[in-house]
């Protein structure tokens, strides 16, 4: 994979240290020193580049600032810095680092959309867990002590009422968007507990997206929606966007056409159709929960991955268009820290907003870029999956054997997906590692069947048939095998009250 790992070299790195804020900034910037600004973020983060405000108006008007940090005035274009960020294009995240400073200059956004630069202070550093703390109870009084610092001047209930004011409204923006079509596919996304010492793993957790990560991203998605429309009307030509390309045709009618034998009906005419019919199979309980993750990780598998273009490298403008999200204008402007070409779309916004002369780079040089970007966002998920998956290795070694629950999401003629339903991994299961006298391989209705029989041993003295398909439950054994960082999953015999038996 393309990453590189190198620190930037002494010819990017500033000299005029400690840094302070021009006053030449100061005479043109909006200042929002003296307002509630904060921040709401994982509680490690280190990258701090958005934050927001809102302020009651009175008859029931708010304003709502988002504020991002403007990393583009310290990256100057054709600097060496610029070089070197480009040609990195964006973090890599792997479980025990991240490869790529709090600043107070930022771009500032809100609902009327009036764009312009500004300096803040934020009053205070939310984790999602306070936040999460005012959203779950409204009605307690919380303590400064409970909190980080909180500081202008502003107390605890302060920010509390603005968090509270903020989630309403992305709970409201939130809905709306889904009710215009957009479709989200979450995953579980397993994380893990590093030993001081030694960084191996000693423990996981799963990553839960609750209100007040929620709340964020429907802001960040507002602001980079609205970016992209400012940006598109001003340099048709050099916009910097991100489209995200329909499915699979071919694999998804597959999928609807196997769901339709399961007598689960899932349509994908469309992105909101695709949500809507997915919303229909959730349930509180724990076969419908199980039931709804594999009918993600499925639907997953035939998505193609979102692009950055430039809008003059492509003619049709019906192609612009996010699937995903199903609106005809999007763009990344929210995260100038970790992604080059947010700075690019930050160049561009303030020469659209009279800050600079506008890019003298041409289009074919823009798409140029926003390619490299993509390339490079690939291989970076690629080395964050990696990542994952040789911890995941690590800690199977170091904590298993592992006992889980799974869920067959793919059956073929000797051998069967099964996806770890706890963790949130696949493993494929081979029948010529499990102590079977025979197996069958069908199709029922077009949906693929296995029929095996497990041989008698000590714990059965008679011999067990069971079937295999797409849903079936299945008792999972985790083991790390004498290859170094490799792991292996089979399923257990099902146990006799369950009865998976086949008809004959």
């Amino acid at each position: 994979m393309d990453v590189e790992d190198q620190p930037f070299t002494e010819e990017c790195l500033p000299t005029d240290l400690p840094w302070s804020i021009p006053a030449s900034e100061m005479s043109y910037r909006r200042d929002f020193r003296r307002e509630c600004v904060f921040t709401i973020d994982p509680a490690t983060a280190r990258d701090l580049d958005d934050a927001v405000s809102i302020e009651d108006l009175g008859n029931g008007m708010f304003e709502v600032g988002v504020h991002i940090a403007d990393v583009s005035f310290f990256v100057k274009e054709d600097t060496a810095l610029d070089e070197s960020a480009g040609s990195r294009a964006t973090s890599v995240y792997l479980v025990q680092k991240v490869r790529g400073g709090q600043v107070s200059l930022s771009s500032y956004l809100i609902f009327d959309e009036w764009y312009g630069r500004s300096v803040i202070r934020s009053c205070v550093k939310l984790s999602y867990d306070h936040a999460q703390g005012f959203i779950d109870q409204p009605e307690k009084e919380w303590s400064r002590d409970e909190l980080p610092a909180i500081t202008n001047t502003f107390g605890v209930e302060d920010v509390k009422k603005r968090v509270l004011q903020l989630n309403k409204i992305a709970v409201s923006l939130r809905k709306q968007r889904f009710d215009n079509g957009a479709l989200r596919l979450d995953q579980v996304k397993l994380q893990y507990v590093l030993d001081g010492e030694s960084g191996l793993p000693k423990g996981y957790f799963v990553y839960e997206q609750r209100d007040s990560n929620r709340l964020i991203e429907e802001f960040m998605l507002l602001a980079n929606m609205a970016v992209a429309h400012k940006i598109k009307s001003s340099f048709p030509e050099l916009a910097i966007l991100r489209r995200h390309p329909p499915p699979q045709t071919k694999p998804l009618a597959a999928l609807e056409e196997l769901c339709g034998s399961l007598d689960l009906k899932i349509s994908t005419a469309s992105a909101g159709q695709l949500h809507r019919s997915l919303m229909k199979y959730y349930g509180d309980d724990e076969l419908a929960k199980a039931r709804l993750q594999v009918l993600v990780n499925m639907v997953s598998k035939p998505m193609q991955h979102a692009k950055y273009f430039c809008a003059g490298c492509i003619a049709d403008e019906s192609l612009y268009h996010h699937y995903a999200l199903n609106v005809p204008l999007y763009t990344h402007f929210t995260s100038p820290i970790r992604r080059y070409p947010d700075i690019m779309v930050h160049r561009l916004l303030a020469a659209a907003l009279g800050y600079c002369p506008p890019p003298a780079r041409i289009k074919e040089l823009f798409q140029k870029q926003a390619e490299l970007c993509n390339d490079k966002k690939q291989n970076a998920k690629m080395c964050s999956d990696r990542s994952s998956e040789m911890y995941f290795s690590i800690f199977v070694k170091e904590a298993g054997p592992l006992e889980e629950m799974g869920m067959v999401m793919g059956v073929l003629d000797k051998s069967f997906d099964v996806l770890i339903l706890r963790l949130g991994v696949t493993k494929r299961v081979y029948l010529d590692k499990l102590p079977l006298m025979k197996s069958k391989f069908r199709k029922n209705k077009k949906c693929p069947e296995l029929l095996i029989e497990w041989a008698a041993d000590e714990s059965c003295d008679h011999r067990t048939r069971h079937l295999i398909t797409v849903f079936t439950v299945v008792d999972c054994y985790i083991y790390a095998e004498n290859t170094p960082l490799m792991w292996s999953c089979v399923i257990r015999r099902p146990k006799a009250e369950i009865k998976r038996v086949s008809r004959e």
